[in-house]
């Protein structure tokens, strides 16, 4: 499978998209004023702890304080902030999931330690973003710190070596473990990532050497540092995305920036090491993004639903707790059996819904509503296909079996906000719900509210009601008779404004 990394840069924003077969794969988006803090590593100080929830939050400079649970402090430390024990943190972009030798500290159900046996509140820590502070959440933070690298990720003061699951050669998964073994100083831990495949010991040591000095300069600096204050900050997007997308398979990277450009070209002699990286700097003047035609992939990975070729379509609606996403034949009616036909359209929305899952970046718990199939067999076949097709994600997946309704429960690992969450705000007309009422609906309720008023305001003179267009078409040419009679009635006068800056379902009403 070819790949290619494409980069449009910009003042307000940057965007990195991952290319495969010249088809939009991934994409990743910061934005000048919401840049993503996850990898960061800062010195914190504890500010309140809840023994009922087994969770602390720690001050850790930011808006919101850091949100810490009991599994995720380690118990294994002196009274030095810097002396951590660390385990895998597998929150890394680039998806690999690791086998590693640690046992788990904690327990789980009554068995698990007290929280405020590890925690006091005014403590001093040292933590490390797990995941981004998401709407009203702040962020998720661990002390198992671990810093990512091109090859490996380092976990100081661990004496351990893992390695990535989707390295399958024993072969070649015992040679890195023992070049590894052979070249860490002082039975420093690490984790062998899926990008070392076959690279040499020379770039594997280029790697240990890097990473140790970063640690070192980080220790240095949290010995000097006020309380709460930034350690280390992970690197931005752009260098982030050649660190973790860039693989052997990767063809070629194009950017848009002069700048950026150089500055790839000098992380990846320095760092990678890469002597036949090929960047390519983008220099005509119709948009890089129109010219790979990812805009039109961007503004198609935003809608609620997506048409395959063959006609039929699937649905993707998100929310808080889940995403539900449903797939239809359309316009898909097939030449053979009607099984036949719901067959084909399962099996290409299969390799649909994976790819919006990717470009969307959808994590959490995932409903997948398949049209209902007969056969056993076929469920199977698409269940097999699902599976086949989720390798090919770099975040970590789960999927249960096709259920006798024909819905497939997954979860997908969440380690950002989505793309609809990054690029959309929720609709100020329906508030997100996705409908506002109908102009009818609206007319009923101006009823209500004008007979409410006339029973509470004695001697009502006029009512004057602002409206939006659709609901003053809707009063004019259907509740015209009603409105007379309703004047009549009650002896006041009804006026309708119309107003174009009211959202459609709202209205204002005024007595005299």
């Amino acid at each position: 499978m070819s790949k290619e990394i494409v980069i449009n840069v910009s003042p307000f924003e940057t965007r990195v998209a991952l290319l495969e077969n010249r088809n939009l794969a991934e994409i990743f988006v910061e934005r000048k004023d919401s840049k993503g803090i996850a990898g960061n590593i800062y010195k914190g100080r504890v500010t309140k702890i809840l023994p009922g929830m087994q969770v602390a939050f720690v001050d850790i400079g930011l808006e919101k304080a850091g949100f810490l649970h009991q599994r995720d402090i380690n118990p294994n430390r002196d009274n030095s902030i810097t002396t951590f024990f660390t385990t895998p943190n597998t929150g890394t972009e680039n998806g690999d999931e690791f086998l590693t030798p640690y046992s788990a500290h904690h327990g789980s159900g009554e068995d698990s330690p007290n929280i405020e046996n590890f925690l006091s509140e005014g403590q001093e820590l040292m933590v490390q973003v797990n995941k981004d502070p998401m709407g009203s959440k702040g962020a998720r933070i661990t002390t198992y710190i671990t810093m990512p690298g091109r090859y490996l990720v380092y976990m100081p003061m661990v004496n351990q070596i893992g390695i990535s699951r989707r390295i399958e050669n024993q072969d070649e998964t015992t040679r890195l473990k023992s070049l590894v073994k052979k070249l860490r100083s002082n039975g420093r831990g690490y984790i062998i990532r899926t990008a070392a495949e076959n690279v040499s010991e020379e770039e594997l040591l280029s790697d240990i050497r890097f990473l140790e000095k970063m640690w070192e300069t980080i220790v240095n600096k949290n010995e000097r540092a006020a309380t709460p204050s930034l350690l280390h900050r992970d690197l931005d997007i752009v260098l982030r995305s050649i660190r973790d997308l860039y693989l052997p398979e990767v063809g070629r990277i194009t950017i848009d920036n002069s700048d950026e450009h150089d500055r790839i070209l000098e992380f990846a002699g320095s760092y990678l090491e890469s002597k036949n990286l090929e960047v390519e700097l983008y220099t005509q003047s119709e948009p890089i993004f129109e010219v790979f035609g990812l805009e039109v992939e961007i503004e198609r990975a935003l809608g609620r639903k997506v048409w395959l070729k063959s006609g039929g379509y699937i649905i993707i609606d998100q929310t808080e707790a889940l995403t539900a996403i449903d797939v239809n034949t359309g316009k898909f009616v097939g030449k053979e059996s009607q099984e036949d036909t719901i067959l084909k359209t399962n099996i290409e929305a299969v390799k649909e819904i994976v790819s919006q899952l990717r470009v969307r970046n959808i994590g959490g718990l995932i409903i997948i509503d398949f049209i209902d199939m007969e056969k056993e067999e076929n469920k199977k076949k698409v269940f097999n296909i699902l599976e086949l097709t989720l390798k090919q994600d770099r975040s970590r997946t789960k999927i249960l079996q096709v259920s006798e309704l024909g819905l497939v429960e997954m979860t997908r690992k969440r380690t950002r906000d989505s793309l609809n969450k990054i690029m959309c705000n929720a609709c100020p007309c329906c508030d997100g719900k996705g409908v506002t009422k109908s102009p009818e609906t609206i007319s009923y309720e101006i009823f209500r509210a004008i007979k409410k008023s006339l029973a509470q305001i004695p001697k009502v003179r006029r009512i004057i009601v602002e409206v939006p267009p659709e609901v003053s078409a809707t009063l004019a040419e259907d509740e015209s008779e009603f409105i007379a009679k309703l004047e009549k009635d009650h002896g006041f006068s009804l006026t309708i404004k119309e107003s174009s800056e009211l959202p459609p379902d709202r209205f204002e009403i005024s007595v005299f």
